[in-house]
């Protein structure tokens, strides 16, 4: 599928800062995705690139960038967790956020079947196993097969970011 007639692959003048301002008035949920290499170190990120994408079969997709510390590890693991985070779990989010090698010290969590971590009083947390990688730009789009799930949203609110901060629903 092409693009649309009058489209072309020249790069429009857009103002980066002024596009990424823009695009950051679509409100999105917050997780943290997490993986294990086959030498069984463990990785965390933060994203909110995040959405459904199929019910038959059960997909999600995330976006990573290229640059990401732990692009490598989510390139190569076959299964990948997302951990749907609470407006309560927002220094969570940031720790996952940032660069460094080790995000896990002082951090609780479980395990999935996969040995994937689980971080525990999410709203949702979806086991996947990864089942595509396309090319998305400065990031990839990693499709994955939802193989279960769990959820403890009762009571519970989710993390907002919007306009470059975070932020919460208000009911």
């Amino acid at each position: 599928m092409g693009r649309p007639v009058g489209w072309d692959d020249v790069s429009m003048n857009f103002d980066a800062r002024e596009l990424r301002n823009t695009l950051g008035r679509f409100a999105t949920g917050v997780t943290v995705i997490t993986t294990i290499d086959e030498k069984g170190e463990l990785f965390g990120v933060t994203a909110n690139s995040f959405s459904s994408l199929s019910l038959d079969p059960p997909l999600v997709l995330f976006c990573l960038d290229l640059k990401a510390l732990s692009f490598d590890a989510f390139q190569t693991a076959t299964h990948f967790n997302i951990n749907i985070l609470t407006d309560e779990q927002e220094e969570l989010s940031s720790h996952f956020a940032k660069s460094g090698t080790d995000k896990w010290t002082g951090v609780n969590y479980g395990t999935s079947e996969s040995g994937c971590p689980v971080l525990p009083d999410c709203i949702t947390t979806l086991e996947c196993s990864k089942r595509d990688v396309h090319d998305g730009g400065d990031h990839v789009i990693i499709v994955g097969k939802v193989e279960n799930f769990s959820n403890d949203s009762e009571g519970k609110r989710p993390l907002l970011f919007f306009q470059g901060r975070y932020n919460r629903l208000s009911v």
